[in-house]
């Protein structure tokens, strides 16, 4: 039942007037928070963004118990790749040193693998996921949108008493 409930959100959230770019950003920074490990300060961070930013909150809750769903099936990744930025560069490793000892820093968890992996790899993703889900959901608002409206089914419930009621309360609501 929760999973239906979400995916009516999402399709909610897809025909909402926000803008596409509102949805997108909202779904990349859900996609950090999912993607890395909860308790750390980068997400305290991303938190207060989504807090002050205005991104659409529920793409972000979405893609968070998206990405949170998956994260640990690739956490040996995260964790091979976070192995090789913090032991293997050996270039970076006087840095690592130094901010290892500041306060705030050292208190982040950047010294643990699966952090430190996750995070840049998060970071990777985040550009090229943003301009997908920004085309996604224009094609969705171009395309499906139109064919989804055009169904018996969704003609049937709204021409219903039901519908209108619900209209109604929705446009005082508003």
């Amino acid at each position: 039942m929760f999973g239906l409930e979400l995916l009516a959100k999402l399709i909610k959230v897809l025909r909402s007037g926000d803008t596409p770019e509102k949805i997108a950003w909202g779904f990349c920074f859900g996609m950090i928070l999912g993607l890395t490990p909860l308790l750390s300060l980068h997400n305290l961070i991303i938190i207060l963004i989504l807090i002050v930013v205005n991104v659409n909150l529920a793409t972000a809750i979405f893609s968070f118990i998206l990405f949170s769903a998956f994260a640990y099936l690739f956490d040996p990744l995260f964790h091979s790749f976070g192995y090789f930025l913090l032991v293997d560069l050996t270039s970076l490793r006087d840095f690592y040193t130094t901010i290892s000892h500041s306060p705030i820093i050292g208190a982040s968890r950047f010294n643990n693998t699966v952090v430190m992996g996750s995070l840049v790899v998060s970071i990777i993703l985040f550009v090229p996921m943003y301009f997908l889900v920004k085309r996604g959901v224009l094609s969705y608002r171009e395309k499906l949108e139109p064919k989804f409206q055009k169904l018996k089914i969704v003609q049937v419930i709204k021409g219903s008493k039901f519908y209108e009621l619900y209209d109604k309360v929705n446009s005082w609501r508003s």
